[in-house]
């Protein structure tokens, strides 16, 4: 099974430090939406792992993130695909929660729904705690250096040999010309 895990914010839509709120502040990365596009018709399975503390917060509610989500099906629905599952930690920083990454709840909560195993799974971010989650499962970790993605790889001794792409987009490129 071919199986890509995206981080939201940072990856698919500009990222902010006041938290994507509302539909109308969910905006597209360029080529990120096109991106996913081309990983459904080359027949990967593409799901969304988010920490999403905004709820926790109180900054948005779970109706308001579902019409966010739903904004993203909807930039999809004209190329005639969905993603196959959108997961998120509703948590704080501070709940200490097993589903917040770095820790590897999501990941896990995802390979027990779609019976996959995450060693041949890549998990797509733009943060060292997507990184940290994926290789705490030992997933194929990705750096996008979109969101906070430069500043990750400039920060983050840590980083080793994983590799990076300018943007979601790239990633497929690099992805798609691999399994030509």
């Amino acid at each position: 099974m071919k199986f890509v895990i995206l981080d939201r914010d940072g990856v698919i839509n500009e990222d902010s430090d006041a938290f994507i709120k509302s539909p109308a502040e969910f905006l597209p990365i360029a080529g990120s939406i096109d991106g996913i596009v081309r990983l459904k018709l080359a027949g990967y399975t593409v799901v969304i792992a988010s920490n999403q503390s905004g709820l926790a917060r109180g900054l948005f509610s779970l109706s308001t993130l579902h019409e966010i989500h739903q904004k993203l099906h909807d930039l999809l629905q004209p190329y005639g695909v969905r993603l196959d599952g959108i997961f998120f930690c509703p948590h704080g920083p501070d709940d200490d929660c097993q589903c917040r990454k770095p820790k590897p709840g999501l990941l896990l909560d995802i390979a027990r729904r779609f019976q996959v195993d995450l060693k041949t799974v890549t998990v797509v971010g733009d943060a060292m705690r997507d990184i940290d989650a994926a290789r705490a499962v030992q997933a194929n970790p990705v750096l996008v250096l979109t969101g906070k993605g430069r500043q990750t790889r400039k920060s983050a001794k840590e980083l080793g040999k994983v590799p990076c792409y300018k943007s979601l987009s790239h990633f497929v490129d690099g992805i798609l010309a691999e399994e030509s």
